[in-house]
């Protein structure tokens, strides 16, 4: 195991559409003052609870903080024009002075998908060249427009604090996600879906990409984990009842790659639920088995009182 210190931040505990930027920005606050690493919110439409504009709540949470990283884990690439994500990641880079994760992905829902004119086939593709766009316009590097048309050459301003650009992590589920991750040497962000033994799959096929494109596997390994520590015994069976009727729920969920995980699964194989010392005993585990360097606490439990979780947040920052 590594000897660097594990870095653990965590997502949102709580949501509510009537109150989502002051709601989030408090959240952001109280996990700083907790000492946490980082935030994390995903990218999604057209639901309840919805983040359509991640970076947008970002910069909310990014006025009220001054040390938390803020990051995205799905910031979903195909859906955008190259020059205006690399301009919008960039102006938020600098509000928050440099303080952002860039986690993203190709989108699985083919609502989405749909809604945004993006066939699921193309999707890789168009993840890849809208990436490489940004990348190139965060290096300041003169916009070449298809259309030949003369003049003067456009250059994104202004460019990120981080240099060549904020930390980039890649989402990824399946086979082909987990192979372009790896070509492109960029960190996989584990799901905090996958079971163990499918995360130690993912891991060895990320890797072997890795190795097939003639790059080292980056040095970050973040994996996110649904995380509670309690102090009793009946607060730990609430919790895990809790889990057990969420996991019920995802093996009827839509997705058929979260059904069939779903199915076989057992609440110890993404949760990790515990009094303190059975927690870190685990997460110690987690670093040995896959050499984790940022553990994601996914913080939200549905059916649990918000006054659990953040109590549970108090014993998972001691921890550190």
């Amino acid at each position: 195991m590594s000897d660097t210190p594990l870095e653990i931040g965590l997502t949102p505990w709580l949501f509510d559409d009537g109150n989502l930027s002051a709601g989030f920005a408090a959240q952001a606050e109280r996990a700083e003052a907790l000492g946490f690493h980082s935030i994390f919110i995903p990218e999604h439409h057209f639901a309840p609870g919805a983040i359509p504009a991640p970076l947008l709540l970002l910069a909310v949470a990014a006025a009220r903080t001054k040390t938390l990283r803020l990051g995205t884990t799905s910031y979903l690439l195909p859906l955008r024009h190259p020059l205006h994500a690399a301009a919008e990641v960039a102006v938020l880079d600098r509000v928050s002075e440099g303080r952002v994760i860039l986690g993203v992905g190709r989108g699985f829902r083919k609502a989405t998908l749909a809604a945004f004119d993006v066939a699921p086939a193309e999707k890789r593709d168009r993840f890849e060249a809208v990436l490489a766009a940004m990348c190139e316009a965060w290096a300041g590097k003169p916009v070449v427009f298809e259309d030949g048309e003369s003049g003067p050459p456009a250059v994104l301003a202004p460019l990120p604090v981080q240099k060549p650009h904020p930390p980039i992590w890649l989402a990824a589920f399946g086979p082909k996600a987990l192979a372009q991750a790896g070509r492109l040497a960029l960190p996989y962000l584990a799901s905090p879906m996958e079971p163990l033994s499918k995360l130690d799959e993912n891991l060895t096929r990320y890797r072997e990409a890795c190795d097939a494109a003639g790059c080292e596997p980056p040095a970050e390994v973040p994996i996110m984990r649904t995380v509670f520590i309690g102090d009793g015994v009946a607060a730990l069976a609430r919790v895990s009842a809790a889990l057990e009727s969420q996991m019920r729920a995802l093996a009827k969920a839509p997705s058929a790659t979260l059904r069939s995980r779903m199915a076989l699964a057992e609440v110890d194989d993404w949760a990790i639920v515990g009094e303190p010392a059975a927690v870190s005993d685990r997460i110690a585990a987690l670093r040995e088995r896959f050499g984790m360097t940022h553990l994601i606490v996914r913080a939200q439990i549905p059916g649990v009182d918000p006054a659990d979780i953040e109590a549970s947040l108090d014993r998972i920052a001691g921890l550190r």
